[in-house]
């Protein structure tokens, strides 16, 4: 299973470097995500399906990154945790790297944990537990 995490989030973390390029390929998105998922973080808890909306809500998120000087993502640790022989938590530490004006690139690193469930010998994202991003980045002046 780890060996299947890790070759999923080498994936995603692809798929998200050419969504902040403004290249989504929406067979690829749809791909990453289980038919349903939950996400929490400070401002609450959501769920959603992997629909139509979703993908609306996926587009709109690159283009705000975009907006905000995001240039790249990059996973600097993964933390696999098992909890059945079909579930797991992936514990994924990243890197954005973000343009600003009349200063240097800015590299922000945060962790988000991935609920992860082999559907079909692949792995899919089910739910996420991340922190609170707007804060994070307004701290460091972003946005």
């Amino acid at each position: 299973m780890e060996t299947s995490v890790r070759g999923f989030f080498e994936r995603y973390a692809g798929f998200f470097n050419r969504a902040l390029a403004g290249n989504i390929d929406e067979h690829e998105l749809t791909a990453l995500y289980a038919p349903e998922f939950i996400a929490a973080s400070p401002r609450g808890v959501m769920t959603g399906r992997n629909d139509e909306q979703l993908k609306r809500t996926l587009a709109h998120g690159y283009a705000h990154y975009r907006e905000i000087g995001t240039k790249a993502m990059r996973i600097t640790d993964i933390r696999v945790t098992p909890i059945d022989e079909h579930h797991c938590v992936a514990h994924v530490a990243w890197a954005a790297t973000y343009a600003r004006k009349d200063q240097p690139d800015l590299s922000i690193d945060f962790e988000v944990h991935y609920l992860m469930q082999m559907l079909g010998g692949e792995p899919k994202v089910f739910g996420w537990v991340a922190g609170d991003e707007q804060e994070l980045l307004r701290k460091h002046g972003i946005g």
